[in-house]
């Protein structure tokens, strides 16, 4: 009898969007799991009684990544049915795996908690259209986007492809290095 060798499959990045912005306690379980997750955070300072309180909350509400293998995201949202929802490939059945580089860059950028940071709309316009670019120096220096005109100003938005996109505040073109164009 010949036995058969699996190969692990690797972990990779998954989005999750997480029904009524649990995403503590999602994040609780799949840290039980010995699994990884990330929330993009911001702060947000509001009037409170006459002075000015200062937390962090989720830049996009419902919004979660986990690094796991496929089985395991698919498993977890069977368990958690009606808690969260895999994002998947459009139009298939099959989870999106999200690049290393792409969310390393994502994770750079939102983890600055920059004021002027602030989430776009991913499926309204092409997050990738015009310029690509690379930061060269502040302090989103090594992220990678497209240059877009938003309001006034020209900003670096970040995206994941077909999840969310980010919109960094204002850097001087001095700052930007083009590295290709769409």
């Amino acid at each position: 009898m010949q036995e058969s060798l699996t190969v692990d499959a690797p972990e990779r990045w998954y989005a999750l969007k997480v029904f009524y912005n649990r995403t503590s306690p999602v994040g609780e379980r799949i840290a039980a799991d010995g699994r990884r997750s990330y929330v993009p955070m911001h702060r947000v300072e509001r009037a409170v009684g006459g002075r000015t309180v200062s937390r962090e909350e989720p830049l996009v509400g419902s919004l979660m990544f986990v690094r796991a293998e496929e089985r395991y995201v698919v498993d977890l949202e069977r368990r958690l049915t009606g808690k969260v929802m895999l994002y998947r490939r459009s139009g298939g059945r099959e989870p999106a795996p999200i690049p290393d580089t792409e969310m390393e860059i994502f994770m750079l950028v939102t983890s600055i908690r920059d004021r002027g940071l602030e989430p776009v709309d991913a499926f309204g316009a092409d997050c990738r259209r015009g310029d690509r670019v690379r930061v060269t120096d502040g302090v989103f220096k090594g992220a990678e986007g497209y240059v877009r005109r938003i309001g006034r100003d020209r900003r670096l938005v970040v995206s994941i492809e077909g999840v969310v996109a980010v919109a960094t505040s204002y850097i001087p073109t001095r700052y930007l290095r083009k590295i290709g164009r769409s």
